[in-house]
């Protein structure tokens, strides 16, 4: 068996093997493969790869990415990720794993990254190793890997015999405060606010949202004196990417739709902005007719428990010093 690079007319063999071994549980799409995996800009090809056997069939590979834009936000250009790395079960145990993990090692120390995280990338799948491949993570483990914490995706479906069935489609009120959509005329308000109070990740997303046609409504948006002093994001299929709270959609007859991130300006805080931002994000999906909402990728359990969120699936972070 030989390492390539990747090839993206392969498209359809990497989705294959992906929902061969994990599909059941992430069911994958050639858009959101090819949204995430060959379209970010932030793959690092030279530390990517595929493994093809004698047959020139694909049976693993892995997807590796270091920050590449230059496009200004805080972004750690020391740090890279494992997007994902998968073996078909057919060519375990004949060290095409470890072959794959010690090319991106090498790959990313030659380039000056020090740090490497499993997952947590820019259009990322996972923010870690899902919990129940817990063999998955005891080979990172044996690798050097260190676990450092455990996120979840919640969710929360909506029904006629629930009692706060109509009540969650109402816009929360609060004195000397708005709650509303983002027009896209406040798209440079938005953007300013979240380079003040949130810069980094979710200010990239918000660019990308723009540059990607975003006309303002996936942003709910809290006002006080006509300025953005909170939001929330919103995603659904009409969306103008895949968003990382609806990926695994698939997995339902009826839509999904997504809430988060979210954010309220520090100086802003302890007056319950926080969960009616995140009530006013739900009223608005739930307005569009959409009764299954996912958020994901969050450790505050307690918090989305008061508005009945529960636990849908989690996942280990891991990381390792290179």
């Amino acid at each position: 068996m030989k390492l390539a690079p990747l090839d993206k007319t392969r498209l359809s063999d990497f989705v294959l093997l992906w929902n061969r071994h994990i599909g059941d549980a992430f069911p994958m799409t050639e858009t959101l493969f090819n949204q995430n995996s060959f379209d970010d800009d932030n793959v690092c090809m030279d530390a990517s790869r595929m493994v093809i056997n004698e047959d020139d069939q694909l049976v693993g590979f892995v997807v590796a990415k270091r920050w590449q834009e230059t496009i200004d936000v805080s972004m750690s250009k020391t740090t890279g990720w494992i997007q994902v790395l998968l073996i078909d079960e057919a060519a375990r145990n004949q060290g095409n794993g470890s072959r794959l993990l010690a090319h991106v090692e090498s790959t990313f120390a030659s380039k000056g990254i020090t740090k490497l995280l499993l997952g947590r990338d820019p259009y990322h799948y996972f923010p870690g190793i899902p919990t129940e491949f817990a063999h998955v993570a005891s080979w990172f483990e044996s690798k050097g890997y260190t676990h450092s914490d455990t996120e979840y995706d919640l969710l929360r479906s909506y029904t006629d015999d629930d009692s706060d069935v109509e009540r969650s489609k109402h816009i929360p009120e609060k004195s000397n405060v708005h709650f509303t959509l983002l027009d896209i005329s406040e798209q440079d308000d938005l953007l300013a606010f979240l380079h003040r109070c949130f810069p980094g990740r979710w200010e990239y997303e918000a660019m990308h949202y723009f540059r990607k046609g975003g006309t303002g409504r996936e942003f709910a948006v809290l006002k006080k004196n006509d300025q953005i002093i909170g939001f929330c994001r919103i995603n659904d299929s009409k969306s103008p990417y895949i968003a990382q709270n609806v990926y695994w959609s698939p997995l339902f007859d009826d839509e999904l739709g997504g809430v988060g991130p979210l954010g309220v300006d520090a100086q802003e805080r302890g007056q319950g902005y926080g969960i009616a931002m995140v009530e006013t994000g739900i009223a608005y999906l739930r307005q569009r007719g959409i009764n299954r909402i996912a958020i994901d990728w969050t450790g505050l359990v307690d918090f989305y428990k008061k508005l009945s969120y529960t636990p849908w699936k989690s996942y280990e972070s891991y990381n390792k010093t290179l």
